[in-house]
């Protein structure tokens, strides 16, 4: 059949599979937050928020509902949160998210490909006081003075506003993320977006040299291909 359909099927097989990543990862959240919070986006709005982002990411919105239902039944999984830290190539600093029904499957698993790309993974709380636990809104239309001022009239306690070229980043504590959404649709009617989420951001950057890059390209393949993994967090400036 030639070269150019097996690359096409190759090709094609890494987007499925990206997919199925994808999709197994919303799943996995919706049915935790709504069986913890809710099954409705008006009474949880950390649904609401994740229902919002898989939308963005195009993610089907009936793998949302399934994992509703399914968390409506009371049944299936118990799954837990995990938080992994460790060391990565050329000295960067990674942290791993998971959702796991099984942490001593998942430590093992997250370990293997730390070890198998020459990082080290840590103890809990030897890299997280590196990172600060944020709230990241960016959007496009109006002014830092602007917008500064808006919130400081709603009363919310942002740690930065930052302007850069046509976009806005307002900057929050993670627990200030509703407030922050809030006082900005209020504020800005028709307000749209394009990054609205919580995560952690590294106080400071680490540039990697080639080899190291090789390093954290098979690290980050390999956590990838893991089903435990939610998101990767890190401190690596050039990848």
């Amino acid at each position: 059949m030639g070269r150019t359909f097996e690359n096409r099927k190759a090709q094609m097989a890494k987007t499925n599979g990206a997919k199925v990543k994808l999709y197994s990862k919303y799943g996995k959240e919706a049915y935790v937050i709504a069986k913890a919070g809710g099954f409705t986006p008006e009474g949880n709005p950390a649904l609401k928020h994740l229902m919002d982002k898989a939308k963005k990411d195009q993610c089907p919105s009936h793998v949302i509902e399934k994992a509703i239902e399914k968390a409506k039944g009371g049944g299936g999984e118990d799954f837990a949160r995990a938080m992994y830290e460790g060391y990565g190539p050329g000295g960067s600093m990674v942290m791993v998210e998971c959702l796991t029904d099984n942490p001593n499957r998942t430590i093992s698993e997250v370990r293997n490909c730390f070890t198998k790309s020459k990082a080290k993974l840590g103890n809990p709380g030897s890299v997280n006081y590196l990172f600060d636990h944020v709230a990241i809104f960016t959007f496009k239309g109006y002014d830092e003075d602007t917008v500064l001022e808006a919130l400081i009239m709603a009363d919310v306690d942002v740690k930065d506003v930052q302007s850069e070229g046509d976009y806005i980043t307002v900057i929050s504590e993670s627990n200030e993320f509703h407030n922050v959404k809030v006082a900005l649709e209020e504020n800005f009617p028709g307000v749209e977006f394009e990054v609205e989420e919580i995560t952690y951001e590294p106080q400071t950057m680490k540039t990697l040299d080639e080899d190291a890059l090789k390093l954290w390209e098979k690290l980050t393949d390999m956590l990838d291909a893991c089903d435990d993994v939610q998101e990767v967090y890190h401190n690596a400036e050039n990848v």
